[in-house]
């Protein structure tokens, strides 16, 4: 691991700890060479599927675009950091679970709306008002309705 201070490779580690899901080991580190410490979080590389873009490019699962995502949803909302965490751990674990080795978008946006609609119906309906590209207002209020179970 290199030092980010001053970028040497000996390093030791001082402490590791296990995170409470089990999942992330926490390690503090100390350099050999400047004696600075720094914290790294280690965790499985796991397999996971290509995803299908709309245009149908294929490209890596990245798990920051989900989180930045989620974040852009969540904007001035009650919805905290380690929330957003969890949903995406949620995405990775079901992507995870399936035996394709590619996945539509349009998958992954589904399950993270569903994810959204129980934990904050206004991220819920931003999301879903970008994720699902309502082409005028008529869709968009059935949207709503149906999310405040309002029937006309």
């Amino acid at each position: 691991m290199k030092c980010p201070f001053c970028r040497d490779l000996e390093n030791k580690v001082i402490d590791s700890r296990l995170s409470k899901e089990g999942d992330i080991i926490r390690r503090r580190r100390e350099c050999l060479r400047c004696e600075r410490r720094f914290t790294t979080y280690e965790r499985v590389e796991e397999m996971l599927p290509m995803i299908v873009k709309k245009d149908g490019r294929r490209e890596v699962y990245d798990r920051l675009k989900v989180i930045a995502g989620l974040k852009k949803a969540c904007e001035k909302r009650p919805v905290t950091v380690a929330a957003l965490e969890a949903v995406a751990d949620k995405v990775e674990g079901t992507l995870q679970e399936r035996p394709e080795k590619e996945i539509a978008t349009a998958d992954i946006g589904a399950f993270v709306m569903e994810e959204l609609k129980k934990l904050d119906k206004v991220a819920y309906v931003r999301f879903a008002s970008v994720y699902r590209h309502f082409r005028d207002i008529g869709e968009f209020m059935t949207e709503l309705k149906d999310l405040l179970n309002v029937k006309e």
